[in-house]
């Protein structure tokens, strides 16, 4: 059996470790157009930071192809996939024949259309790459930076800068930080920590252009202000990377849409991880939702349907953590419902330990939950989410919502 993976991230990874698991004899190519060995992309921002270096980024010993007998094309970026032929094209004019495809390119960062985004100087913050370029950027004397975009990326961006000494500005499209995640109201609580800490943040800002001579040197806003920056950071979300898959064959939604086997519309090829749109269980509607835990079980129960065990993947819950200076911040499931549906929010604030947290509930079902700081009891709320688990007694749901609740306490339903 020829197994063919098209990205080694995560996802990519532990697909080929399961199918080389299960099929000691199994012929595997990898194509990745990186050309770092396997690293955990979250510990980027810690390496922009400085808290750790360069070298703890990688997951997998040097030898990990030779050991497992993975013929490497590293540095190829595939440009077609013949499915007739079932053959895989990349960049360099190489053909890779297969029997079974797993594609797992993650996602691209998203651009911003506006002149001079290509300006030296402007990065995104999405590979080790980007990352080793902003460095030698400050390196070279950049002093002031510019940071678009309030979410997860945005704000490791923003802190990471911060603890290089740079000055930093932060530009929010919304009314406040990781709107994506979190309600209004935890929004607000975490834009006053963003600003108690002396942070110069925009909001409803966004750029028009960047400007300078041969690299980023101002940023035009909508509105017409101007902003000075050596260095400027688009943290503006991610796309799935599927620019080069055939839709006439495969069918793409915002990601490439997979079964409960993670094959896609096209027999034999798969997908997992950031690329992939499956069922989301509190949503209970198809999502991608692109995280690192998901792409790991992704790629996991890809490499088993690949080697013919047919296992079904129940579907992913999203979820979050981050702490924003002295904030912690968890998010799981459907923040903000819509309003016509059979949802129910509960929520408790105490200002005085700074602890919030709004759940959401679909009759009696956890969907979604936000909380601020005392996070430990995160694991049982996305534990009764991910279980379905109901609770039919109106006290107890109102229970969870105090910082003061435990597990012990759902016994007495």
């Amino acid at each position: 059996m020829r197994h063919v993976v098209i990205g080694n991230g995560i996802s990519g990874t532990s697909a080929i470790e399961t199918i080389r698991s299960i099929d000691p004899q199994a012929s595997i190519t990898l194509i990745a157009g990186e050309s770092f060995p396997p690293y955990s992309r979250p510990m980027i921002s810690m390496v922009l930071e400085g808290s750790v270096n360069a070298d703890r980024l990688p997951l997998r010993p040097e030898k990990f192809y030779e050991f497992l007998q993975v013929e490497p094309a590293i540095g190829e970026w595939v440009e077609r996939i013949d499915s007739e032929n079932r053959i895989v094209e990349t960049d360099r004019g190489n053909k890779f024949p297969y029997d079974r495809l797993l594609i797992a390119t993650g996602a691209d960062p998203r651009r911003l259309k506006v002149s001079g985004a290509n300006l030296p100087n402007v990065f995104f913050m999405r590979t080790q790459a980007h990352v080793e370029g902003m460095i030698d950027t400050i390196k070279a004397g950049a002093r002031k930076a510019l940071v678009l975009g309030g979410g997860l990326v945005g704000l490791k961006a923003t802190y990471g800068l911060l603890r290089r000494g740079l000055s930093v500005e932060l530009l929010i499209r919304s009314g406040y930080p990781l709107s994506m995640q979190v309600d209004e109201f935890a929004g607000k609580i975490l834009l006053q920590e963003l600003l108690d800490r002396g942070l110069e943040v925009k909001v409803g800002a966004e750029p028009a252009a960047f400007e300078g001579n041969g690299k980023v040197r101002e940023a035009v806003l909508t509105d017409g202000t101007r902003l000075q920056c050596d260095i400027a950071v688009i943290g503006k979300g991610v796309d799935p990377a599927v620019s080069f898959l055939p839709r006439d064959k495969i069918k793409v939604d915002l990601g490439i849409v997979v079964d409960e086997h993670l094959e896609t519309s096209l027999p034999g090829v798969f997908a997992a991880g950031d690329v992939a749109e499956h069922f989301d269980i509190a949503r209970k509607t198809r999502w991608v939702n692109a995280i690192w835990p998901v792409a790991v079980e992704q790629g996991r129960l890809a490499g088993m349907n690949m080697t013919g065990r047919k296992v079904s993947y129940p579907g992913s819950l999203s979820r979050n953590v981050i702490r924003i200076f002295g904030t912690d911040v968890l998010t799981a499931g459907l923040v903000n419902p819509p309003a016509n549906g059979d949802f129910e929010s509960i929520c408790a604030h105490d200002p005085h330990s700074k602890t919030y947290r709004k759940l959401v509930f679909r009759g009696d079902k956890l969907v979604g939950l936000v909380m601020v700081n005392r996070v430990e009891q995160g694991g049982v709320l996305m534990s009764l989410i991910h279980n379905e688990i109901p609770l039919k007694i109106r006290a107890i749901r109102e229970r969870l919502a105090a910082p003061s609740f435990n597990y012990s306490q759902l016994l007495l339903k």
